[in-house]
């Protein structure tokens, strides 16, 4: 046989084996910048994944050579992450709230009022309800009354929430349905009385007064809710979340809504602190399936700082006399954490003053007893007292934190604490320093559910008008690479799930997001423009822009 055709038929032996022996897989991604976000930050061009894992990253040539996909995505030179856990949230609470009026970014009390009346109008339950409304962006930043509601809604119940959840203004009609009284009194919470009359502002424990005799929505109304959620997640590359704060029964209804194939979000699901669940959830032990694990409990400390809630060690800097307060007593705290220190639950709680803080590091610290891999967590560490931070590294205790907070309260926040106290708070890398990895989050719907201005609430530590000039107490702010972190390997982390998701490795869950944008290498200016062009989960697309 000639040279010449040994040669082109010993090519084409060669091509056909190339192709032969290739792996079927269900998808390869290739041209693609991926952030694999393993243990050294590596940056792969493409990857392989079968039966929605991933099982080989690499360069193009090698990946295109060994794997034949099913489906193919080209990235053409496009951004890839492991998709965005949000490592405190309300899930579940956000997709119900909406069917209630969006107060968020009012600037008066007469556009609360304004958007009410409106509201009103095709309002689906007797109840009116609102939700985000914030005195501290109103040219008068003290509480409203009620008595516009009165005048308006003589006879409708109103309830209108304050942005964080830890305050609302509440009508003469819900008050009275309620049962409440310029005489009524509640442990954890405070009842705004002046001259000797109801203003209608209910703090922290004294709005579930009102809230326990408020009818609730169906349970199809709640999934229908769950799934438009879900789809605004995805949109800004959230594939997973931890819900903070749930009931047995709405974690059925997740459960049955993701066995049926219509809620693809993978939840942690922290259980309401509930007496009667305690028990019976420690006999079974965590509730875990490929979406859904039930793995911890929340409890509240404190309140909140804009609504003067937060307990703190010193009064209040604008509030004389006023030290805030602890929503449960130190009994009930250690009784939990007793209870919880030899089994798998996290013990999570919300705190977000330095003497809520201090309460809760003492609880955990005398539980745990130094180093250990429990993973408790303190959601928000928002005011950690300067003599406490060595107490969330000495005893491994995770700061749950999100940063967006320290973007919303930055303006007022001092007036709050005074100058010094606020130097350690919002302390982002301190805390950071102390275990060596930090969750991030949101707390949507108290905040905005965006991604983006999660990273950089983080690293710029300004708004998005570049407020303030240099950034807000920058020596807490965080690098990209830690940031990016924080929303995939170690929120799973924080749910005992790094094994399976929150970087892009062999054998984990196929969950990634396809940008525009390099988070990690574009100018700043730039990161707020960022935008999720596909979402997938365990190697299956949920969400393309349109």
């Amino acid at each position: 046989m000639p040279l010449k055709k040994i040669i082109i038929y010993s090519l084409l032996l060669i091509t056909f084996a190339s192709c032969k022996f290739r792996q079927k897989v269900s998808m390869v991604v290739h041209h693609a910048k991926i952030y694999t976000v393993d243990d050294k930050f590596s940056v792969a061009e493409a990857m392989a994944i079968r039966d929605g894992k991933i099982i080989a990253t690499g360069t193009n040539d090698v990946i295109l050579k060994e794997y034949e996909g099913e489906e193919e995505l080209n990235a053409a030179g496009k951004t890839i992450y492991p998709g965005f856990i949000d490592a405190h949230c309300h899930f579940t609470g956000y997709a119900t709230d909406l069917w209630k009026c969006n107060l968020v970014g009012t600037t008066s009390f007469e556009e609360v009022i304004n958007k009410m009346k409106d509201y009103s109008k095709t309002a689906p339950m007797e109840w009116l309800y609102g939700r985000g409304w914030d005195q501290n962006d109103w040219e008068v930043k003290e509480f409203p009354t009620k008595e516009k509601l009165d005048s308006l809604f003589p006879d409708r119940p109103v309830f209108l929430q304050r942005i964080d959840g830890h305050a609302a203004l509440a009508n003469q009609k819900a008050l009275d349905i309620a049962a409440i009284t310029a005489a009524t009194t509640i442990n954890g919470g405070s009842i705004e009385v002046k001259n000797g009359k109801l203003t209608g502002i209910l703090v922290d424990n004294a709005m579930g007064l009102v809230e326990n005799v408020m009818p609730v929505i169906s349970d199809d109304l709640a999934k229908k809710y769950f799934n438009d959620a879900q789809n605004t997640c995805f949109a800004f590359g959230l594939t997973g979340v931890h819900d903070c704060g749930v009931s047995e029964h709405t974690i059925n209804l997740i459960d049955e809504e993701q066995k049926a194939g219509h809620l693809k979000m993978k939840i942690y699901a922290m259980l309401t602190d509930s007496a009667q669940y305690y028990d019976r959830w420690i006999a079974k032990g965590i509730y875990k399936t490929d979406l859904l694990n039930v793995g911890g409990f929340k409890l509240y400390g404190d309140g909140a700082l804009g609504s003067r809630g937060a307990c703190l060690l010193q009064e209040y800097s604008d509030k004389p006399g006023w030290k805030g307060f602890l929503l449960s007593d130190t009994k009930h705290f250690k009784e939990v954490a007793a209870k919880l220190a030899t089994t798998k639950f996290q013990m999570c709680t919300h705190a977000i003053g330095d003497s809520g803080n201090r309460e809760i590091l003492k609880t955990y610290t005398e539980v745990l007893k130094g180093k250990n891999d429990k993973r408790w967590r303190i959601e928000h560490a928002q005011v950690v007292n300067g003599n406490d931070f060595d107490l969330f590294g000495n005893n491994n205790i995770i700061p749950s934190v999100q940063p967006t907070h320290a973007t919303s309260d930055m303006y007022w926040a001092d007036k709050r604490l005074g100058a010094e106290r606020v130097k350690n708070a919002y302390a982002y890398k301190r805390l950071l320093d102390q275990n060596g990895w930090m969750p991030l989050g949101t707390d949507f719907p108290v905040e905005d559910i965006s991604t983006f201005k999660t990273f950089y609430a983080a690293v710029v530590r300004q708004d998005s008008k570049g407020f303030p000039a240099g950034g807000f107490q920058m020596n807490n702010a965080l690098s990209r690479e830690d940031a990016l972190k924080g929303m995939t390997i170690w929120a799973a982390k924080a749910a005992f799930e790094e094994k399976e998701k929150g970087s892009l490795e062999k054998g984990k869950a196929a969950d990634f997001i396809l940008l525009d944008t390099d988070l990690i290498n574009c100018e700043t200016k730039d990161l707020l423009k960022a935008t999720v062009n596909q979402t997938y989960i365990n190697g299956k697309r949920v969400y393309t822009k349109q």
